[in-house]
């Protein structure tokens, strides 16, 4: 329920402030009073789009702020959820302020948000019913809605939008799968005649090197050999003597004079040493010269391998044998991704029919509870036609087959007569007063269904006049008596229902509002009865009307 709105400095109205109770609440003013700024301020506070337009002349922001308290804790969770307290009184506090940039900066229970969370809550707070929104009578989604909401389909729907999501995703998944599938298809020959030859190389990281080394040694090997063999010559003396067994005169004679040459045993003992190692260089030589291979075969092998490693390098543009490596494996992926998703494919289309199926289910369901409601439901609309005048007034439901889709497959028609024989549809025979009148009966049977706290009518009336504009006041009366229903209105008829009554004035270009009771109630309604010159007749009807 709108428990308050407060406005400052938006387009006509400098500062409002106004309280409004449960039940009816009556709003009326003359024309270019500022009913309409009131409603457009109401409207911004709810997430229409804003602008520095809005902006009372020489301001530099304009505030609207409407305190709500709700009846139920339906919004709890999803306030919570984008990051806003809930208050334990269950009272809610919106704000929006328009700055001269244009810009605008939006709060709920003083916690900023976005546009789209106020929007949000707005859909579960208000529902404003403008002289406009007649149009949304021909729509065929509101017409539908209108019928789900009486049937109690929710449920149902809520799981067919969910069942016809999934399938789009998967049909969405299924073509990506067979676009790629076809790619990989296309080069299924070339990737795998690829990977064939990279994989029979049996490559190996750092082979190259290896191979090169020993290319070498075996391209050299007489000359490695003749070499070796010419160091272990060195070791043997010209006259005979090997270099060892020099050595080991060399130091028996030392040995012979060290008693008499101090120093001596020094020598002699690195002599031993000298000896020591150059016997280990000499065998190392020897076994080198033993390992030296000479094999015409072997280096051909070596060299021929050494070709098929740098003709690939070259063919792929690689320059290692470990790019060449992970190339090979990417055109092993490649290979397994094609059989992968046919795989993913198969399981794809499995999973689709199962879904089609769940759909069509619920969509056989849909069909079955709007076929039963639609009697009903036009019954009860054609009873509250014929209560509002429209005696003779036939309103019937036809569904009709559609593509299947989020909400089913079923279309609906409204189809009306005023004169009780073929009724078509009702956007193309109602008069504005009859679609006025129907777009009310649709409006109060919805109230009851979908439990809306706070509905806001401007204008609803219009096209309408007499006994049937006062038969209108009743169902909006009536209306009120289960939840809050603020009408703006021009005909006295209806303003006289009122639970409360609110005047729109504008006095110097500055848009008001006050409380109209007692003898002010009376003159107003005499005023909407009569016009600017207000009668003795005037008032009596007035004050008969308010009973």
């Amino acid at each position: 329920m709108l428990s308050s709105l407060h406005i400052r400095n938006y387009v006509l109205i400098d500062s409002l402030d106004v309280s409004f109770p449960g039940g009816l609440s009556i709003i009326t003013g003359q024309t270019g009073a500022g009913k309409s700024i009131l409603l457009g301020a109401l409207q911004l506070l709810l997430g229409a789009r804003a602008d520095s337009s809005v902006l009372a002349s020489g301001a530099d922001d304009c505030v609207v702020e409407g305190e709500f308290s709700l009846p139920d804790e339906s919004l709890r969770s999803f306030l919570e959820e984008s990051g806003v307290e809930w208050a334990e009184d269950r009272s809610l506090i919106i704000r929006r302020v328009v700055y001269a940039s244009g810009r605008s900066r939006s709060f709920v229970n003083d916690s900023p948000v976005n546009v789209g969370v106020l929007s949000e809550c707005a859909s579960h707070l208000v529902d404003i019913h403008s002289q406009n929104n007649n149009l949304i009578l021909t729509d065929k989604r509101f017409q539908l809605s209108v019928l789900d909401h009486f049937a109690g389909n929710a449920e149902l729907l809520a799981q067919c939008g969910e069942c016809w999501r999934e399938l789009h995703g998967l049909l969405s998944r299924k073509g990506e799968a067979e676009r790629r599938l076809q790619a990989l298809t296309a080069d299924r020959s070339y990737n795998e005649a690829q990977w064939k030859q990279l994989d029979d190389a049996r490559l190996q990281e750092g082979e190259l090197e290896a191979l090169d080394a020993e290319q070498k040694q075996l391209a050299n090997a007489e000359s490695i050999r003749e070499a070796l063999g010419g160091a272990v010559a060195c070791f043997e003396a010209e006259e005979g003597m090997s270099l060892d067994a020099s050595l080991k005169e060399a130091g028996r004679l030392l040995d012979k004079i060290s008693k008499y040459l101090p120093g001596m045993d020094e020598l002699t003992g690195r002599i031993r040493s000298s000896r020591i190692e150059l016997d280990d260089i000499r065998s190392s030589i020897e076994a080198a010269a033993s390992k030296v291979e000479v094999s015409e075969d072997r280096l051909q092998a070596v060299e021929d391998r050494m070709g098929l490693i740098y003709s690939l390098l070259q063919k792929h543009g690689c320059r290692t044998e470990e790019e060449l490596i992970a190339l090979r494996d990417k055109y092993s992926s490649m290979l397994f991704d094609s059989d992968s998703l046919e795989e993913e494919l198969a399981e794809l289309e499995k999973r689709i029919v199962l879904v089609k199926e769940r759909h069509s289910e619920l969509c056989r369901a849909l069909h079955d509870a709007r076929s039963k409601a639609a009697p009903t439901f036009a019954g009860q609309i054609a009873d509250s036609l014929r209560f509002l005048e429209l005696d003779r007034a036939v309103f019937e439901v036809q569904l009709t087959h559609s593509e299947p889709g989020l909400t089913g497959s079923d279309g609906v028609l409204f189809a009306f007569s005023s004169t009780g024989s073929h009724p078509s549809d009702v956007g193309a025979c109602a008069s504005g007063g009859e679609i006025s009148r129907i777009m009310l009966c649709l409006k109060a049977m919805m109230a009851r269904y979908v439990g809306m706290p706070t509905m806001i009518f401007d204008e609803i009336d219009t096209g309408v006049s007499g006994s049937a504009a006062d038969r209108m006041g009743s169902m909006i009366c009536d209306m009120g008596k289960d939840m809050q229903v603020i009408a703006i209105t021009h005909l006295p008829q209806v303003a006289a229902k009122g639970d409360a009554h609110f005047v729109v004035e504008k006095t110097a270009d500055v848009s008001s509002i006050r409380r109209a009771q007692g003898r002010d109630r009376v003159m107003e309604i005499a005023r909407l009865l009569s016009g600017a010159s207000i009668t003795p007749e005037a008032i009596a009807n007035a004050e008969s009307l308010l009973g």
